[in-house]
């Protein structure tokens, strides 16, 4: 069969459409096979859902023209603080600031609502050349062989393409038919997400409450009076709250969120998700490669996994563009293997990483809290620490891909 195009990407979430159109700008065919009709998302009403972007992946999303269909609905993150605590009690007097002005680049980042930023992407693909969109259409089989890949669509029909990419997510079916297992674990916790309204402007400040069951975050949206929550329990404790009406669900939020920004209300619609960590055993096999949730799912603190999903956005970008240029196959082994190389550890490095914060963090022994409120202390009190934690968390530091650096591939 001739190729219908150099790339099949399949999942039209947030990763598969950075990648897509990453790569039709490096010169390549791709196309994007989204299991959702793309309308129905692009067009939905405010419901609370949003992100933290860092600045490297605000880098990369200017880089491939999204950005500047979007940036006028971001919120800025000027300060993010860190603290210890317990519901009804309030912050612990020991905790960790980042302030923007410590680091030369700008706000620490940026939030974005998904019903934003997703607009944006689907705006970017229709006016990218060599760049086909399928939506409302699901993958159920694929054939790899020497010369290719050929999927198969629930309608029967097929595509055939060079390299398949999954980046369809932590139960990610083009991994298990491809026979890539995965490793990983619950942690017995579920997020509860939902959008506040309160009565005083947050003034881009991202709050992370370390409670006994688990973290609060409470991350700024534009406006000043509204923000995002992501909110974790053990698991029957938020099935028995996500249960209640809205008035019972502010009930229990109030006094784990607390008193600093006023009076709250409810903003937006209320979902959960169940919190796991997802390494899949490898990154790449002939002709094919995981990028994001579909490679490593990691606990939701400090809002990383779409972040180190952009990074292997733009690792592999660059490493199948600069290949074709090389006249390489591209879906040779040892092309994908440097994907891999590039990026296995950080992934599982920051997967881990969270994993123990998490750990450390979600409990109330009494000498673990005081070891880690001293902790944060310390970290507060050293300024080029504090600062290397900040640049870091931004996806400035390590082998930072090109489009990640603000440059072009």
């Amino acid at each position: 069969m001739e190729p219908d195009a150099d790339i099949l990407i399949v999942g039209g979430g947030l990763n598969g459409p950075a990648l897509a159109l990453a790569l039709a700008q490096g010169g390549l065919r791709v196309t994007v096979i989204d299991a959702r009709p793309a309308p129905a998302r692009a067009e939905a009403g405010f419901d609370g859902r949003a992100y933290a972007l860092a600045i490297a992946s605000k880098r990369l999303l200017t880089g491939i023209g999204v950005w500047q269909r979007m940036a006028d609905k971001a919120q800025p993150m000027l300060k993010i603080v860190a603290s210890d605590g317990r519901p009804g009690q309030g912050a612990s007097p020991f905790f960790l600031s980042f302030d923007h002005a410590e680091i030369e680049e700008g706000p620490v980042g940026f939030m974005a609502e998904d019903r934003h930023l997703y607009a944006a992407f689907l705006a970017a693909m229709a006016d990218q050349p060599g760049l086909t969109l399928i939506t409302g259409e699901t993958v159920v089989a694929q054939d790899i062989d020497a010369a290719g890949v050929t999927v198969t669509l629930a309608s029967g029909r097929q595509l055939r393409g060079r390299v398949l990419v999954g980046c369809d997510g932590r139960g990610s079916g083009t991994a298990a038919r491809a026979g890539i297992r995965r490793q990983g674990w619950g942690y017995g916790q579920t997020a509860l997400v939902t959008a506040i309204s309160h009565e005083r402007d947050h003034q881009g400040t991202a709050h992370q409450f370390f409670m006994p069951a688990g973290p609060l975050a409470i991350l700024p949206l534009p406006g000043g009076h509204h923000s995002s929550i992501v909110w974790s329990e053990a698991d029957a404790q938020a099935r028995a709250i996500q249960a209640l009406d809205d008035d019972g669900y502010l009930a229990v939020l109030r006094p784990r969120f607390g008193d600093f920004l006023g009076r709250i209300a409810l903003a937006g619609d209320r979902f959960t998700y169940p919190l796991s960590l997802s390494l899949a055993e490898r990154f790449v096999a002939p002709r094919l490669a995981l990028v994001g949730d579909a490679a490593h799912g990691v606990h939701p603190i400090a809002g990383q996994g779409l972040n180190l999903g952009f990074r292997d956005v733009g690792a592999l970008a660059q490493v199948l563009i600069e290949a074709a240029r090389r006249g390489e196959d591209i879906g040779a082994i040892d092309v994908l293997e440097r994907y891999e190389t590039w990026r296995r550890f950080d992934s599982t490095a920051l997967a881990l990483g969270m994993d123990t914060v998490n750990r450390l963090f979600s409990n109330d022994n009494p000498i673990l809290r005081v070891g880690r409120d001293l902790g944060l202390a310390a970290v507060n009190a050293l300024p080029g620490l504090r600062r290397g934690f900040m640049r870091q968390a931004a996806g400035l530091s390590g082998d930072v891909p090109r489009l990640l650096a603000g440059q072009p591939i």
